[in-house]
């Protein structure tokens, strides 16, 4: 039976002291207890590689973590929501924070990668980096180095009509630039979206 929206999620704690503390949201009470289960697997998953990405990354003593998330959509059979991580290593220059988006088409009961957006074929990669290009271009962003294109599986996530392309902190930009976010309209990519998945029921008008 599908799950009707939205979605009940609470927030749950990892903690370890007053300095490491880790958010996580936790889906409940839904008409599906088995995709239920799957997709709060799925976060804590999640969840654990940005903590073991973060203590991976070098030898030093971990003195602050601090994990947060964000509910990016949560309505019209789509839950899209963001995890972030940011741990302070001793000694080091500042902290270090990733993000990790997961976005759940409720309906078909399944996670959604981005190819899943898209009809087969169309080429979404190039869609949708010259659409990145543009925004470069017209936001006057200063690029580490010349962008080409986004990856197949580049990190998104879904904001009522908007896919959200971001990327990592050094990945494109330098490190005070932040995280750089590009907002897409689902009607600027209208002609190539599922119309049957997420993108499709995001810009369905009713």
């Amino acid at each position: 039976m599908p799950i009707s929206f939205p979605v009940p999620i609470r927030a749950l704690k990892i903690s370890n002291g007053d300095k490491k503390k880790i958010y996580y949201p936790h889906i409940y009470g839904t008409k599906s207890p088995v995709f239920e289960g799957y997709i709060n697997r799925s976060i804590v998953e999640q969840t654990q590689e940005l903590i073991n990405q973060q203590v991976g990354e070098t030898s030093s003593t971990v003195e602050e973590v601090l994990g947060t998330f964000e509910i990016k959509n949560n309505q019209r059979q789509v839950l899209s929501l963001s995890l972030s991580n940011y741990t302070y290593h001793h000694h080091a220059a500042h902290g270090m924070t990733y993000i990790k988006s997961l976005t759940f088409d409720l309906e078909k009961e399944k996670k959604c990668e981005l190819k899943d957006l898209f009809k087969p074929n169309s080429n979404y990669v190039n869609r949708i980096s010259k659409l990145v290009q543009k925004q470069i271009k017209k936001r006057d962003i200063l690029m580490l180095e010349p962008f080409t294109k986004i990856k197949p599986d580049q990190d998104f996530y879904i904001a009522d009509k908007t896919l959200v392309i971001y990327f990592q902190l050094y990945e494109l930009t330098a490190y005070v630039f932040g995280f750089p976010m590009f907002p897409i309209s689902v009607y600027s990519l209208q002609d190539i979206i599922d119309e049957s998945g997420p993108l499709g029921r995001m810009a369905e008008n009713n």
